[in-house]
């Protein structure tokens, strides 16, 4: 979303793009392993580029995911979805 804010003594106004907010934190964000495109992944890898987690998260990975238990966000939001393109076994795993 971009927001106008206005110059001074004008009566026209700029256009100001909000920045992603990049975590480098140890929020409970920082805790797990977070869904991500594939794609999007070896973008990152090559450009240094934030990625977009399902669950919202924004950041630029850089460590092994496997070392960490899978964000329950992201799981719940990646298991509700429709795998190729047919309906979901209701039966289980």
């Amino acid at each position: 979303m971009s927001t106008l804010e206005p110059e001074r003594g004008a009566g026209t106004g700029t256009l100001v793009e909000p920045t992603p907010q990049v975590s480098h934190g140890d929020g409970d964000h920082e805790r797990f392993a977070h869904y991500v495109q594939k794609d999007k992944i070896m973008e990152s890898a090559l450009s240094g580029s934030p990625v977009v987690a399902l669950c919202g998260k924004v950041w630029v990975p850089g460590r092994d995911p496997k070392k960490y238990p899978v964000c329950p966000m992201c799981k719940e939001i990646f298991e509700s979805m429709e795998i190729g393109g047919g309906d979901k076994d209701k039966g289980g795993k």
